[in-house]
């Protein structure tokens, strides 16, 4: 009876080992399946980020590359106080108030419109999301002719409504809004088909007892749909913040940062001072702050918007 008694600890801690035991596997296999990602990581995202932090802190080479003496903060302040610097996160933000608001509106309303179930909806999908297989570069030439100020689609079609042409990408007032607008396209693509992904997946039984209770098509789209669409919404614009502040090849193409630093955001600005002015740790220190600013409004936008996000 004694040994019945022992032996069933004795049980239950080899069976509390067995389970361990497969734990330890199971973590093992994982980590073995994602040991490529992470060696992708490390090379590409987080060394990268390190060695920027540690040229940051090191003095530029008057011969172009990083010197080994090591000046602390010394850069970071430089950018801080720069006006130029300065002027080029104004631009970057209104950059973002431009194409952030206006590019989620306009892709709600098509992914509105395209889930309506009508005959032969699925071209107008087709074409809502088309932009998404344009890149950058291609859509920004796309715009350079359309901008044209003298064979230009857009200003021919002002002169034959009585309008002047407009120097969309010469003036300091239009550059901005020029690029925001191909921006907004661009982007169009990607934005509609995570909406459009989102509505679908709105069960059709709570628009079915909405029109029960005698909702109208306005009253069910803010009191259903918007708030079922809160999660997507909060990725799409976490997504759209994040890429307006990384913009570069359309204003590389377009404006090369003019008229008069008018569209000279950071990232250009960080383009610049590296391998035009040969400023590597200054630079890095630009991007430093990049980093950290993204940061913060990522946590702003997750503490702001996240208690109102709506879950199933």
């Amino acid at each position: 009876m004694a040994t019945d008694q022992t032996s069933v600890p004795i049980s239950r801690a080899r069976s509390r080992g067995a389970v361990r035991m497969r734990e330890a596997q199971a973590t093992l296999i994982s980590l073995l399946y994602l040991l490529p990602s992470l060696v992708a990581f490390t090379i590409f995202v987080f060394y990268p980020v390190v060695k920027s932090v540690w040229i940051s802190l090191h003095a530029d080479n008057p011969f172009g590359g990083t010197s080994d003496i090591f000046v602390g903060l010394d850069q970071y302040k430089n950018a801080l106080t720069s006006e130029s610097y300065r002027n080029s996160l104004k631009i970057t933000f209104l950059y973002s108030l431009y194409t952030v608001p206006l590019g989620l509106l306009v892709a709600l309303l098509l992914a509105v419109m395209a889930n309506l179930r009508l005959r032969a909806i699925s071209v107008f999908r087709v074409a809502f999301a088309i932009t998404i297989g344009v890149s950058v570069g291609a859509g920004a030439v796309i715009f350079a002719l359309l901008y044209n100020p003298s064979v230009g689609m857009l200003n021919y079609l002002l002169t034959r409504v009585g309008f002047s042409p407009v120097q969309w990408l010469t003036h300091t007032n239009s550059a901005l809004w020029a690029i925001a607008i191909g921006t907004i396209w661009l982007g169009l693509g990607f934005n509609f088909t995570i909406l459009l992904s989102g509505l679908q997946g709105i069960p059709e039984e709570l628009y079915e007892s909405a029109k029960i209770d005698g909702a109208s098509p306005p009253r069910m789209f803010f009191n259903v749909t918007l708030p079922l669409l809160s999660p997507t919404l909060f990725f799409v614009s976490v997504i759209s913040v994040i890429a307006a502040f990384q913009s570069f090849a359309q204003i590389d193409i377009l404006t090369k940062g003019g008229p008069a630093s008018s569209t000279n955001v950071v990232v250009y600005s960080i383009y610049r001072d590296a391998f035009f002015n040969f400023h590597s740790a200054y630079a890095s220190a630009q991007a430093v702050i990049l980093f950290v600013i993204l940061v913060a409004l990522t946590g702003i936008q997750f503490k702001s918007l996240g208690g109102k996000v709506f879950y199933q």
